[in-house]
């Protein structure tokens, strides 16, 4: 007997079911490591009930060994909506299917999701949470890390580009949240290295844990790669809202104003207490850019790298504004390398925005 629209329709919620993972084994894969599912992650970051999900059916090809195992919606979830009632595309690895490993499909997800950002003039976010390329696929799976990074390229400075990472991000995977303007982790879950302990270990014999070659510390204080970390994925999620409140949604438009109902033009005697007469007394200029800025607040922007110099968003009579300040309460305010190329790279930002 022929099928009827209901019986299409009935077959297709069944696959879209089947294809959102949301069971208690893929939860407890993700809770067991402390993290969060990929869609539970989208629904904290997003407005409620704004997300609209693109590509769920995506399935892999099945010329392969191994092929015929199904990957619910090929281990990324990708689509669009609104934060703070503003167009965000987003991208979400799923760490509980097949280890979040990127292949030919998944990679073409991620492709379509950031060329239809760049079209509609809206940043992109994309969750990491990967360990690599589906090795099965071979050279397929590592050109879908070349499409991605050639968008990475070709839309900087074009939209922002916004990188959580929230589990593991290793080898191919890695590259492209380098790439992009802003890197979020995470305490205890975020980790970032192009090869893991295992093959450091055998190549040099040396002794080294995820935390110590790529933790969330390690790329926020020393290697500078990564903006800011957080104790919690909320916090994380709370902080990249507020930065998206500084940013335009595009590289042609402004960043939305604010307006606060502080009097852009109040006069501040606390400056006086603040900035000692003593030239050899230190104070802390982050004190100067609170007391300075719209009710006080200030986005801080690598606050544990080159601590020398402060960089960050605030705004003056609801504006955003690019904030380059030394900083005197450590090492004296000096320039070295690590806080020269710290401030370029800001300036850079707000150049392109």
């Amino acid at each position: 007997m022929a099928k009827d629209i209901n019986d299409y329709i009935a077959e297709k919620e069944k696959r879209l079911v089947r294809a959102r993972n949301e069971n208690e084994t893929a939860r407890n894969k993700q809770e067991k490591r402390g993290k969060k599912t990929a869609r539970d992650r989208i629904k904290l970051l997003l407005d409620r009930d704004s997300f609209v999900e693109t590509d769920a059916l995506v399935s892999h090809r099945t010329d392969y060994p191994g092929s015929d195992n199904y990957v619910p919606a090929e281990a990324v979830i990708t689509g669009y909506g609104m934060i703070e009632s503003r167009l965000v595309f987003i991208f979400s690895q799923d760490f509980s299917t097949m280890g979040g490993s990127l292949s030919e499909m998944h990679g073409r997800k991620i492709s379509k999701i950031m060329d239809m950002a760049a079209k509609s003039g809206a940043p992109v976010i994309g969750m990491s949470d990967s360990g690599g390329a589906r090795i099965q696929e071979g050279v397929d799976a590592l050109s879908g890390y070349g499409q991605i990074f050639y968008r990475n390229a070709i839309y900087s400075g074009v939209i922002p580009q916004i990188s959580l990472v929230l589990g593991p991000s290793a080898g191919g995977a890695v590259y492209s949240p380098a790439l992009t303007d802003f890197i979020f982790m995470v305490d205890d879950i975020s980790n970032m290295f192009i090869t893991g302990p295992g093959i450091i270990k055998s190549v040099t014999g040396e002794n080294v844990n995820k935390e110590t070659l790529g933790g969330a510390r390690i790329h926020t204080s020393k290697s500078g790669v990564a903006h800011a970390r957080f104790p919690t994925e909320e916090e994380c999620m709370i902080a990249t809202r507020k930065l998206l409140q500084y940013l335009p949604q595009n590289y042609s438009e402004s960043p939305p104003r604010v307006a606060g109902g502080d009097d852009p033009n109040r006069i501040s005697m606390k400056l006086r207490e603040i900035v000692p007469t003593d030239l050899n007394k230190p104070y802390d200029v982050r004190n100067v850019i609170h007391e300075i800025s719209d009710n006080g607040e200030f986005f801080e922007i690598q606050p544990e790298f080159a601590r020398n110099m402060v960089v960050g968003f605030m705004r003056v009579d609801g504006y955003t504004v690019g904030v380059i300040a030394n900083q005197p309460s450590y090492l004296a305010g000096c320039l070295d390398i690590n806080c020269s190329d710290k401030g370029a790279r800001f300036i850079r930002t707000c150049d392109i925005f």
